[in-house]
């Protein structure tokens, strides 16, 4: 497979760093990490900016090579990430553009790319993490609306979101991963209840959302009734595949700043330290390609990551752990210093081997969907 850019995607590059150079020094200074209501205004703020620029379309209408392109460069110019928007921007807007109708398309996907609207995710339950499709969130049909009672966690920016990606049970009498839709839920709807959860690092990002006789239309469902599993694994694909890819340019500058600090700290006198260093520098290299290959698949069967993203996703997370590891090795006691560069960073690595499905869920994808083993009993 050929992963070099062809001219007229070196050509996108260069006029899109161009304009990165004059855009950003417009910016307003960027919030506090920990406040999401400032963050949401800062970051919605970078997407209508980029959508008056023609940009904002990148996520789910360009080619996944130019995505690749607009993610890489846009990481290592600084720019804001997509922040309190990532799930509009990174999960359920491309699913939207890739399972929805022509109205529902016409309806969400314009505001999330304007930074009018954020979504969250409404996947998880309290007893239903690992196994999503143990899902028990109920929805009953009802006329043209749906009646969902249930419970849902680990919500990313439920408090700052206008919108929800919710998975309910339409089918309580059918195998678990046959009785599953998919709905686009308003998140001012009466019966909800968001209740923030605090984290390590003290931000509240995540919440759980209580679901009380809440009505939905039917007109929000994407895809067909009681098809939700499999409209969710083209957004899973989406968050395996994709999502990461600004993060895994992230990594590569932060292990270049290691090194510089580590030279100005004593710490490269080590020996094992500079042996790590080495290998992770290799290994996100090797991740950067893989991510590449990846891109170049989902470019060359209709746009939506395959299976390669649970590779990428298993050995990124863990690739992300080793790297703050090493972070704080080169820190010394000031990575305990939640004011320095890097210790958020290594707090909030700690989830990766479980957002976006955990590593265990990712090595039984791996096992059973590209090597063919057997699925275990």
């Amino acid at each position: 497979m050929d992963l070099a850019y062809t001219p007229e995607e070196e050509a996108f590059r260069a006029r899109l760093r161009a304009w990165l150079r004059g855009a950003l020094p417009t910016l307003p200074s960027r919030p506090d990490p920990l406040d999401w209501p400032a963050r949401r205004a800062y970051d919605t703020t970078w997407q209508r900016i980029l959508y008056d620029a023609g940009y904002g379309e990148v996520h789910w209408d360009a080619p996944p090579t130019q995505r690749l392109i607009f993610l890489e460069e846009t990481e290592l110019a600084g720019a804001p990430y997509v922040g309190a928007n990532f799930v509009g921007l990174l999960h359920a807007g491309p699913t939207i553009a890739a399972e929805g109708t022509q109205a529902q398309r016409e309806r969400w996907l314009p505001p999330i790319l304007r930074g009018d609207e954020v979504w969250c995710q409404g996947f998880s339950e309290p007893g239903a993490g690992s196994d999503l499709a143990a899902l028990r969130t109920r929805a009953v049909r009802d006329g043209d609306t749906y009646v969902v009672t249930g419970s849902k966690i680990w919500t990313s920016h439920a408090e700052v979101a206008d919108w929800c990606e919710l998975l309910v049970r339409t089918d309580p009498q059918a195998p678990k991963h046959q009785g599953i839709t998919w709905l686009a839920l308003p998140m001012d709807t009466p019966g909800i209840t968001v209740r923030p959860l605090r984290t390590l690092a003290g931000s509240d990002e995540f919440a759980e959302v209580f679901l009380d006789e809440v009505r939905v239309p039917v007109a929000n469902r994407v895809g067909e009734e009681n098809d939700g599993w499999r409209v969710t694994m083209v957004t899973l694909s989406f968050e395996r595949g994709t999502a990461f890819v600004g993060e895994v340019v992230a990594c590569r500058r932060v292990l270049a700043d290691l090194a510089r600090v580590a030279h100005k700290n004593g710490r490269w006198d080590d020996d094992a330290l500079r042996r790590r260093l080495g290998r992770l520098n290799a290994e996100f290299r090797a991740l950067w390609r893989l991510t590449q290959w990846n891109v170049s698949e989902a470019q060359a069967t209709g746009g939506v990551p395959g299976t390669g993203g649970s590779v990428f996703k298993l050995r990124y997370s863990h690739a992300r752990q080793e790297l703050y590891d090493t972070a704080a090795e080169v820190l010394g006691p000031d990575a305990l210093d939640l004011g320095r560069e890097w210790t958020l960073d290594r707090l909030s690595s700690l989830s990766y081997t479980i957002a976006a499905g955990t590593s265990q869920i990712q090595q039984n994808i791996v096992a059973e969907r590209i090597l063919g083993l057997p699925r275990g009993r």
